[in-house]
């Protein structure tokens, strides 16, 4: 073999191993974005809690002022709580969440299918608060705007299917997507009966905004860790790390028994 083939050779492979190396460095930092996604929900409420609290009210040239108007049926105090299921149901869930929130996400994915199944068979009452830290910490509009609009979807008695379709079309944490109303308004499209006109003009006017933000002042003063905060009972069940679907649902019937 000539010598010039042989360096031909050699500068190829040194060139499958330079690109080698750099998809490699691309995979690391891809694992590393993914994994802070995955945290930063329950982690940063300690870290940033100054700023969010900074920012509650005021990232919007003020939009939020107004009137506080709580969803049709909210309950607890203050009215702060959106209820999902029969009020005789023996046990109750409290799920604090931010649409913009990925660990929000990754709850709902795994934990959705066994809430629905309690909830509609009776043995479960959910309450679900709804919080904007991703707005204080990122910047931007849409954890709020989602909310407001999940607001409006309980109104029109369908917070079930929009709060579920809200997280299943959750947009990366860095894309403010959800500060977009025609986005919100299409996503309603995918729920019977739900697009219409009040609901429309309840998006667009931000109808529960004053109430959402003081949901997330609830939130950022009640000593949470971060969302989502789960509470069976009043107990806090998400943060152990044994936990499972399988095993809240074994929890809920062992608690109704």
């Amino acid at each position: 073999m000539s010598e010039k083939n042989r360096e031909g050779k050699r500068t190829a492979r040194q060139k499958l191993a330079a690109e080698r190396e750099k998809q490699r460095s691309k995979d690391r930092r891809r694992r590393a974005l993914i994994v802070g996604a995955s945290v930063v929900c329950v982690l940063g409420l300690a870290a940033v809690i100054g700023v969010i609290g900074a920012n509650a009210g005021k990232d919007d040239g003020g939009e939020a002022a107004g009137p506080v108007v709580a969803p049709s049926g909210a309950q607890g105090k203050d009215s702060l709580a959106i209820p999902v299921g029969k009020e005789s149901a023996r046990s109750t869930l409290t799920i604090w969440e931010d649409f913009r929130c990925p660990a929000c996400k990754a709850f709902e994915l795994a934990y959705r299918d066994t809430i629905h199944e309690l909830t509609e068979a009776g043995q479960l009452k959910v309450e679900y608060h709804l919080a904007t830290i991703i707005d204080g910490n990122m910047g931007g509009t849409g954890s709020r705007k989602a909310a407001n609009a999940a607001a409006c979807a309980q109104d029109a008695g369908e917070f079930t299917p929009y709060h579920d379709l809200l997280f299943a079309n959750q947009p990366a944490e860095s894309d403010d997507a959800f500060a977009d109303e025609s986005k919100l308004l299409d996503l309603a499209r995918e729920v019977d009966g739900l697009d219409t006109t009040l609901f429309q003009e309840c998006v667009r006017n931000g109808t529960h905004n004053s109430w959402v933000e003081k949901s997330n002042k609830a939130f950022t003063t009640g000593g949470f860790g971060g969302t989502p905060t789960v509470l069976l009972d009043g107990e806090n069940v998400y943060q152990d790390r044994s936990m499972t679907p399988e095993k809240l649902k074994q929890m809920v019937l062992d608690a109704n028994k």
